[in-house]
């Protein structure tokens, strides 16, 4: 069997319905649009939440709130979960993301105060609480600020 020689079985492809050509086809005139109004002519969409000229729902509840679109979203870590790692140890976001604490390298690291701390760690983050610091630093630690992860940026093609 060659593929010139295959083909659909009976009745699997459907003849496309020929609208718009004459009286005699039962679909002539009007093509099935029914008479006049905005989805008998060409091009028409209605747009999504449209309703008719009512005002539409979206426009019709109330607004409320504020969503900062220059928010920074931190990745926290609360200090009873610090104390997995070993005495003594450094725990950065990759220390973090390799015991499990953190999803995602790119999010910049809070460390909260909850929970106890009974060994000395030095631990880098973006930012700390004023409890999760001092927690910190009473058993022997060291609280690192780190700077922000800033991602690169295109620089533009230089001449030459």
């Amino acid at each position: 069997m060659k593929l010139n020689g295959l083909k659909a079985p009976r009745g699997a492809v459907k003849a496309r319905r020929r609208v718009g050509r004459g009286c005699g086809s039962g679909r002539g005139g009007t093509a099935g649009r029914g008479n006049k109004g905005q989805r008998c002519r060409s091009g028409h969409r209605i747009g999504r939440g449209f309703e008719g000229g009512q005002m539409p729902l979206q426009r019709r509840m109330p607004k409320r709130g504020f969503l900062n679109f220059n928010r920074r979203e931190f990745a926290v870590v609360n200090l009873g979960d610090l104390s997995a790692f070993d005495a003594g140890a450094v725990v950065d976001a990759a220390a973090l993301k390799s015991a499990g604490l953190i999803q995602r390298l790119t999010d910049p690291v809070k460390v909260l105060g909850d929970g106890e701390l009974g060994k000395a760690l030095t631990v880098r983050a973006q930012g700390f609480s004023a409890s999760a610091r001092s927690k910190i630093e009473a058993a022997g630690g060291k609280a690192e600020v780190i700077a922000p992860i800033r991602h690169p940026v295109k620089a533009p093609a230089q001449e030459g």
